[in-house]
């Protein structure tokens, strides 16, 4: 049993995670970043839970790029194939649930 005080968590650089766990072939991390990702479409499904900060999440629908901007406690799932980016807005911590080794 563990416990986490993901505002506490900080990286040496962006994208850095904390591994918090696995079951299944999924991984849970916590993600410090303050520069953007990539584009990219995971391996399966993904959910980005934003704990702290602000993130402006993009995606693409049919080729068209859409934008939202999520707030600590905001939630963005991305079924398969959903192509997109996160693009922090200052200092942010994410939760990532995802299948294990995806992109």
């Amino acid at each position: 049993m563990n416990f986490y005080r993901s505002k506490e968590f900080t990286g040496s650089k962006a994208w850095d995670a904390q591994h918090i766990a696995s079951f299944d072939n999924v991984s849970v991390k916590l993600h410090w970043t303050d520069q953007p990702y990539k584009w990219h479409i995971n391996d399966g499904q993904e959910v980005f839970a934003v704990m702290d900060g602000c993130v402006e999440m993009q995606y693409k629908v049919q080729g068209e790029i859409k934008s939202r901007e999520l707030n600590a406690g905001d939630i963005f799932y991305a079924s398969e194939g959903t192509e997109h980016i996160a693009h922090p807005q200052g200092i942010a911590r994410v939760l990532v649930i995802e299948k294990e080794g995806s992109v």
